[in-house]
């Protein structure tokens, strides 16, 4: 018997010793050696290529969440950036007011509904009717981006809305000044309807005519009742006030509009719920990605036109947004949506621990990839190839989702992550604590290599510890430099303190594991729910867990 046969047969006989599955696509690779020293990259045994997925499948209502891997979501953190992209924001939160794809979008939009206004008028002259334009106001006529994205951080508050509103701090959105007032001056009668209350009107119309609209007027102006003092449902809303939804509220004040002798022959909207329910000749819609208020179809009536793409192709780095016009824009709130049903979170920003699509992928990931790793480690062992598994922390085996989504709105904090950390508050990634065990016992050294920094070290090896993991110890566990006292950038990462990437950080870590000074590991897999903790090499194999709640390029 050859002396590698005598070794798969060990092998074997100590694998099934452990409980293992023995795959026979695991034992040439590990056989082999693998090249998992210096200059290696992760061999064909990678679970996917090492770069997110830019095209995306996504129900505007979230529940492609429910069929939908983790790595068919779209991430939130990219399409931040590609929304900021399109609107021109190089990453303060304001929008570009003089050029952006946005912009070219809006102008191109209105020039060619311009080029209709004459027809749509004389036609509606000939039938002796009087025409009449309905404009939502936010993103439609108003636009919020600087108050959405640059003070509330796609959170929406009603309060700090409020505040704008009073203050009559919105822009124009781009061109629409000019299409309104060269309609209202051929003729056309300007109504507004929006789905602002009341108390919000007179600042409303106020903020409109300060930014250059004329047409508009209190009398035609229609907001919504608060159920306050001589603010009241109005008759011709037919629904349930408790459960009047806006497409009735709309629909229903466009019919009142049209009882009282006006036809509609357009009627503008930048939510496809501002559009639904007729009571106009024609629709048009314009972009919006920063946020999404659904509603239901009236009773009877299904209009599929009038609905969101969900199809999508987004690169991570935000630069679709150059490209792509606003519908071609993943919805941040749809993304929301999506999110939160693959983590079975009702609304409450906390994931479930029971039951969802998140944790029945990751059960199916990890206990397919246990007897392969394992029998990876075991065969290292064998080798006397000194094997070893590196593992990231947040979203590897630290699972961050109440603290990213429930307490911080998907806007990371890094003071209140650190009171998180410092708490030791992280439950364990599902499926990853009975993994790291099965490799620990097949023969692998646990390795940890974090992007938290040399203070929250303790901390993490302590809730490592408190939720089950063994094997992690403070000599195999690498954290990130502060540049403060001791803390210092190790003579082994080379790349310049103040730029060094996440990449090179932990590819030069990995490398250093592996050389004689760092223990001479062989690191068979590389473990981490980011690209960025798998790029660069120095492990036989990169295994991608899913994550769309934060991207780290």
């Amino acid at each position: 018997m050859s002396s590698t046969r005598r070794i798969v047969s060990t092998f074997v006989a100590g694998a099934v010793g452990l409980g293992l599955t023995v795959s026979a696509g695991v034992l040439p690779a590990a056989a082999h050696g693998g090249g998992g020293h210096p200059g290696g990259g992760p061999s064909s045994g990678s679970t996917q290529q090492l770069a997110p997925r830019t095209h995306f499948t996504m129900a505007p209502d979230g529940s492609s969440g429910l069929t939908q891997g983790g790595e068919g979501i779209p991430n939130i953190d990219s399409v931040k950036k590609t929304i900021a992209a399109y609107y021109g924001d190089p990453g303060t939160g304001i929008a570009d007011k003089a050029t952006s794809p946005y912009i070219g979008e809006m102008d191109a939009i209105v020039a060619k509904e311009l080029r209709q206004l004459p027809k749509i008028l004389a036609d509606a002259r000939r039938h002796h009717e009087k025409p009449a334009i309905v404009l939502d106001a936010d993103d439609t006529t108003l636009w919020t981006y600087d108050m959405e994205v640059g003070d509330m951080k796609f959170v929406f508050t009603p309060a700090e809305q409020d505040v704008w509103v009073q203050g009559q701090k919105f822009p124009a959105t781009p061109s629409m000044v000019r299409f309104v007032n060269t309609a209202q001056a051929m003729g056309f009668t300007i109504f507004g309807l929006t789905g602002r209350n009341d108390d919000q009107k007179a600042a409303t119309v106020a903020n409109l005519q300060k930014v250059g609209y004329r047409g508009f007027t209190p009398a035609n102006f229609y907001t919504k009742w608060t159920g306050k003092g001589a603010s009241q449902q109005p008759s011709y809303i037919t629904c349930r006030a408790a459960s009047c939804t806006t497409v009735e509220y709309k629909a229903l004040t466009r019919k009142h509009i049209e009882d009282l002798g006006y036809t509609i022959t357009l009627n503008v909207g930048d939510q496809w719920s501002d559009l639904q329910g007729g009571y106009a000749d024609r629709t048009l819609k314009l972009p919006n990605p920063t946020y999404y208020l659904p509603s239901a179809d009236l009773p009877g009536r299904h209009e599929p036109r009038l609905a969101p793409r969900t199809r999508f192709t987004m690169k991570p780095d935000g630069s679709s947004g150059l490209t792509q016009g606003g519908e071609g824009i993943p919805n941040i709130d749809a993304v929301k949506k999506t999110i939160a049903t693959y983590y079975g979170d009702p609304g409450t920003g906390l994931a479930s621990t029971t039951s969802s699509p998140y944790l029945t992928e990751m059960k199916r990931l990890t206990q397919r990839l246990a007897p392969q790793v394992a029998a990876q480690c075991a065969v290292g062992r064998l080798l006397h190839r000194n094997p070893a598994i590196v593992l990231d922390a947040d979203d590897t085996t630290l699972w961050t989702y109440d603290m990213e989504v429930g307490d911080m709105k998907f806007v990371f904090d890094p003071a209140e992550q650190d009171v998180w950390v410092q708490a030791e508050k992280f439950a364990a990634t599902p499926g990853m604590v009975s993994l790291v065990a099965t490799a620990q016992r097949a023969g692998c050294t646990i390795v940890g290599l974090t992007g938290r920094n040399d203070d929250q070290k303790a901390a993490t090896l302590g809730n490592l510890q408190a939720v089950g993991y063994q094997g992690f110890t403070a000599a195999n566990y690498y954290t990130k430099w502060t540049g403060v006292g001791a803390s210092q950038q190790p003579s082994y990462v080379t790349c310049a303190a103040a730029r060094c990437t996440t990449i090179e950080y932990k590819s030069q870590t990995r490398a250093h594991v592996e050389s004689a000074a760092g223990g001479g590991y062989d690191v068979v897999a590389n473990f981490g729910d980011q690209y960025s903790d798998l790029i660069g090499g120095h492990a036989d194999r990169a295994i991608k867990l899913p994550n769309p709640t934060y991207y780290l390029p």
